[in-house]
């Protein structure tokens, strides 16, 4: 398993409500159109200094100086910050893509309230399964994501990372029934043969049936059937009126990036990077070491 999947233990849930109020401060700012590091700032000071989010975000400002862009920061981070957080940041910093940032913002916002509630790892993997389904993300790399979750135990990951290539190969209808108790029930009653220790189930019965009656339909009807049925959380979609009224705060972000992109090839042809702008007063890199505490 890669370095990515090697994360710490699930954080406390008090990290998850500043995050999500972090999230949201991003949102509100972008809307605004305030510039990027000034919105870090304000949001920076509202945060409870007791959670390991302000030496976080001291480090993706950081970085965002130096490539304007937030998703290189996460991945280091990754003791803070889930292989989730960071594919979906990545994927609304892809200039080629359609998924936009304030979308991102959107859908993980509602994940972290989502696991400040104490998520099961059921109603997380739905969640984020349905965020990749709806806007079209890449499930391989997404996949893989959400299998470095320390939500998710050893057959958890195991089923991700089985079906991560499989999708868009088998029903996905098919793909929780079989992992079902509600399969389980049927193949006794059919005298099937019985999955092996090393195939134990992850949704419950409910969810099987459910899966079962949506088989070679739209996985979006599947989702929301379970959220009718099972009170599990609704992915937020992207309003119509989302790409005209975010259009200028896209368009500065892009214009951030390229700023920052210019300011550092310009210092090199004048001989070089200085690389103590990056540093704090006393010398040292911006402090976020401790966040492996």
């Amino acid at each position: 398993m890669s370095d990515e999947a090697q994360s710490s233990p699930e954080l406390e849930a008090e990290e998850y409500v500043e995050q999500r109020h972090f999230f949201e401060g991003l949102q509100v700012g972008l809307a605004d159109n305030r510039p990027m590091q000034e919105i870090l700032r304000g949001v920076r000071d509202e945060i409870l200094v007791t959670t390991k989010l302000p030496m976080a975000i001291d480090f993706l400002a950081a970085e965002l100086r130096h490539s304007g862009l937030f998703h290189p920061a996460m991945k280091r981070l990754s003791h803070y910050f889930t292989g989730f957080q960071t594919f979906i940041i990545e994927s609304s910093e892809d200039d080629r893509g359609k998924f936009d940032f304030q979308t991102g913002l959107e859908i993980l916002k509602y994940e972290v309230k989502l696991r400040a509630e104490h998520a099961t790892p059921q109603s997380l993997f739905l969640y984020q399964f349905e965020a990749i389904c709806r806007h079209r993300l890449k499930y391989d790399s997404g996949f893989a994501a959400m299998a470095a979750d320390p939500m998710y135990d050893e057959p958890w990951r195991q089923f991700l990372e089985v079906n991560r290539r499989r999708i868009g190969l088998i029903d996905i209808a098919d793909m929780i029934y079989v992992r079902s108790e509600h399969y389980i029930t049927q193949q006794v009653r059919r005298g099937g043969k019985l999955p092996g220790a090393d195939f134990p189930p992850l949704f419950g019965e409910r969810e099987g049936r459910i899966a079962l009656a949506n088989r070679k339909r739209d996985p979006l009807l599947l989702f929301s059937a379970l959220q009718r049925q099972l009170g599990y959380p609704k992915v937020p979609s992207k309003k119509k009126l989302e790409e005209e009224q975010f259009l200028l705060p896209q368009m500065m972000r892009r214009m951030e990036r390229l700023e920052s992109r210019i300011k550092l090839l310009e210092e090199e042809n004048r001989g070089g990077i200085d690389l103590s702008k990056f540093y704090e007063k006393d010398g040292r890199p911006p402090a976020f070491g401790d966040l492996d505490d």
